[in-house]
């Protein structure tokens, strides 16, 4: 340390203001005078400049065009994601419908036989509940008329008794949901009988006309 302590260094500020009449204030470098306060000129932003009625007009018409182009598209789009998502859900229900099919196939067997009793029967009737549950039913009656698209027939007979072809007997039911035939009846089918050919005519030639004769008859003498 220096024998004499460095003393702090002392400012005096002089806050008296100035009259700029009577006295004028300290002057720059330049010799310019300074006021004790400065002004800042602030430049204010220019508005906008505002397009005519017609530009504004044809602006709105296309946002609007857009926006109704846009609507349009997403509904087409949610319409599609719930076709697509209710076909995959009737997919897999018929899918899962068809695996029991086998299994309601041996139940009927069963009930047939009177053998559907006890806990074989209360496990048959929530199989079969389950495809009550899922809107599947079963079809295929002895009687009904035969319908190609429903039917199966691997069995053929003829008979008086029936005028069209006929489902006579069921060999095995078919499932439809809805409309649509997850599996055909298979049945057997009576055909009506053929009609008896029709008679011959007995006259032949009272049916026929007349032929004109060949000889003309000669005229006769006075």
């Amino acid at each position: 340390m220096s024998d004499r302590e460095e003393q702090p260094r002392v400012v005096i500020r002089d806050k008296r203001r100035i009259d700029p009449v009577t006295r004028p204030g300290p002057t720059s470098e330049s010799g310019e005078q300074m006021s004790e306060q400065e002004t800042t000129v602030v430049e204010q932003p220019t508005a906008p400049t505002v397009t005519g009625g017609a530009d504004l007009t044809q602006q709105l018409a296309e946002r609007t065009e857009d926006l109704q182009r846009v609507t349009a598209e997403y509904a087409n789009y949610r319409r599609r994601v719930d076709r697509d998502r209710s076909l995959v859900a009737d997919q897999a229900a018929e899918r899962f419908a068809t695996q029991l099919f086998p299994i309601v196939d041996d139940i009927e067997r069963a009930r047939d036989h009177g053998d559907l009793d006890g806990a074989f029967k209360v496990v048959a009737d929530r199989i079969l509940g389950l495809l009550d549950g899922l809107g599947v039913t079963a079809f295929g009656a002895a009687g009904d008329p035969f319908d190609p698209s429903m039917h199966e027939a691997v069995i053929h007979d003829t008979s008086s008794e029936v005028s069209v072809p006929t489902a006579t007997t069921v060999l095995r039911q078919g499932f439809r949901r809805g409309d649509r035939v997850l599996r055909t009846a298979m049945v057997a089918v009576t055909d009506p009988e053929s009609p008896a050919p029709a008679a011959p005519a007995a006259d032949q030639a009272g049916d026929e006309t007349a032929q004109p004769s060949d000889e003309t008859a000669a005229p006769t003498s006075d």
